[in-house]
């Protein structure tokens, strides 16, 4: 399924429900919203996204506890669900996903090896989070992260449905 399709349908159920999404990237620098956006008519359901690249921007931008990203890294569950609450704090929204990981080629550690990802959700005030681990090179890695990103979303909404 090509990135366009699940923009798509991750559209339809966002308008069928007069909710908009908005993103906190890290690890893939503005990739979701810029699938998000390639859509025409994109900002009828896509409010915002944030790129939290730096911890100091997931700190200002989001309002990630500085103390939690210096206990368990940034890269970790606790961040990744501070960065969807964040989004949805700052936002319009009602539908968030957050991302935040180690992309490559360097960074990676025993306990947090490349393509480790860790994902935030919140819909309708539901927070989940996830981990996931990608293998290949750094824009696989980015692109891997996207598309889960896309169907994950999908598949919340569709839960609620």
């Amino acid at each position: 399924m090509d990135l366009t399709f699940l923009c798509r349908q991750l559209a339809e159920d966002l308008r069928a429900r007069d909710w908009k999404l908005a993103t906190a990237e890290s690890c893939t620098g503005g990739l979701i919203a810029a699938a998000c956006t390639e859509l025409p008519g994109s900002s009828d359901w896509f409010d915002r996204g944030f790129v939290t690249y730096s911890n100091e921007a997931k700190v200002d931008m989001l309002g990630v506890n500085a103390d939690w990203i210096a206990q368990h890294g940034a890269v970790s569950e606790v961040v990744a669900r501070a960065m969807a609450h964040g989004a949805i704090r700052h936002s319009q929204a009602r539908v968030a996903v957050a991302v935040t990981g180690i992309a490559g080629p360097s960074g990676g550690s025993a306990d947090k090896p490349v393509g480790t990802v860790w994902f935030g959700f919140m819909v309708d005030g539901r927070l989940s989070s996830e981990t996931r681990r990608f293998e290949g090179d750094r824009q696989a890695v980015r692109s891997a992260t996207v598309r889960h990103a896309l169907e994950r979303l999908r598949s919340l909404l569709d839960a609620q449905a």
